[in-house]
């Protein structure tokens, strides 16, 4: 059963909001990665950050003051008139909240221990627990619109954001809410980029996602939230829809994918065997594209195995950074800015944006250059992958309304 994505805001290295993000995003704009002096000890480190200013957060929400609550609240104000529709259509109670992070407010909490360090061991006041609990954007989220509908965050690393998409339809399938406020959101953090650092993940330069000369990732940071309904919200709105999604966890490592990616096809074949598709009806796939050696490897056998070299396939990461809990509902709303006819008048697909050395050893799947574009005809179905430590495998596809 397809779920509608009503609306959708969003934030990251591309911009702002829709039409920016939009903009970056067709015309494979990377000028938001940036290097970071002070985030790893002795190193600039290249990364996707968003460069706005953000909203502040009231008084009485200052024990969810940290940049992840407020990268949220920015994609929620995008689509406030959305929220307060379904609110006053269906009731506080009916509308529920699912936020995937992997980071919440460690940076924030990690920056106070410092301070209790020099300071007699004595936390200042502005630190609150709150601050670095994973399920603190939800509960940030939920309190700050007054919602008393089911609210929880997900924390499954970089399938976070997909995870809270393929819930919402779940919780929506057996009738627990009428509409979710579902989606991602990380920040940059020194835990995180540190940690990557000490796994030799980092790449120095742009991240080269599927080249023979790939150095490994670049971090990023981001939200993007919608609102999914069961049924549209106004018979003229075109909005993109939630067709199918699949879920694996081949638990082979703890870091490292199955080699031979059979976890992430199988998640793929579940998203497709839930929206009733073939493998045939795909138009596009938004890959997971790490720029790892491991990742690419399995991720493109894992693709090849199901849709052989037939389907245009892009990494968005070098134009974003890996968003880690951001990520699967971040690349879901590049599907959904490809779909949506305002945002994406020419069809374009976003382009691979590597340095085009092929690496030999990886399945051949097609990268899309920059001329490819989605058919003109509908019906149109495009998928987002994410993977994540733990073998955790997850996979969504959009498509259009109309379908």
């Amino acid at each position: 059963m397809s779920m509608y994505l009503s609306a959708l805001g969003l934030n990251c290295a591309l911009g702002h909001d829709k039409a920016s993000v939009a903009r970056g995003l067709f015309a494979g704009d990377c000028s938001g990665m940036q290097p970071l002096t002070d985030w790893i000890p002795e190193q600039s480190v290249l990364c996707g950050q968003v460069q706005v200013a953000l909203p502040e957060l009231d008084t009485h929400l200052q024990v969810h003051a940290t940049r992840n609550n407020q990268l949220l609240m920015a994609a929620a104000l995008q689509v406030i008139e959305t929220i307060e529709a379904v609110v006053e259509r269906y009731g506080c109670q009916r509308v529920a909240v699912i936020i995937g992070t992997s980071t919440s407010g460690i940076h924030e909490a990690g920056l106070h221990i410092a301070t209790r360090l020099q300071n007699n061991n004595v936390f200042p006041k502005t630190y609150n627990y709150h601050q670095q609990a994973l399920a603190d954007p939800a509960i940030f989220l939920s309190r700050w619109l007054n919602l008393t509908g089911p609210s929880y965050s997900i924390s499954t690393a970089c399938t976070s954001g997909a995870r809270a998409l393929l819930s919402a339809q779940r919780m929506l399938q057996a009738g627990l809410c009428d509409a979710v406020l579902c989606g991602g959101v990380d920040s940059l953090c020194r835990l995180t980029l540190n940690g990557f650092n000490s796994l030799e993940a980092l790449s120095a330069e742009l991240c080269n996602p599927f080249s023979a000369k790939r150095q490994g990732i670049n971090i990023g940071e981001g939200a993007a939230l919608f609102v999914m309904t069961r049924e549209v919200l106004s018979a003229s709105d075109k909005t993109p829809v939630l067709a199918g999604v699949g879920a694996s966890s081949d638990a082979y490592h703890i870091s490292a994918p199955q080699p031979e990616g059979l976890g992430a096809s199988q998640a793929m074949q579940m998203a497709l065997d839930n929206a009733q598709l073939p493998a045939s009806a795909i138009n596009y796939i938004n890959l997971h594209g790490t720029a790892t050696q491991h990742n690419d490897a399995m991720e493109s056998q894992a693709v090849y195995r199901l849709f052989t070299d037939r389907v245009p396939c892009s990494s968005t990461k070098p134009m974003t950074g890996h968003t880690l809990g951001a990520a699967g509902a971040l690349e879901a709303a590049f599907c959904w800015l490809s779909l949506h006819p305002a945002y994406n008048p020419q069809a374009q697909l976003p382009a691979h944006i590597w340095d085009g050395c092929v690496d030999e050893t990886l399945a051949p799947i097609q990268l899309c250059d920059r001329q490819q574009t989605l058919p003109i005809t509908a019906p149109r179905w495009l998928m987002s992958n994410s993977f994540a430590f733990g073998g955790n495998n997850t996979s969504l596809i959009l498509g259009e309304a109309a379908c």
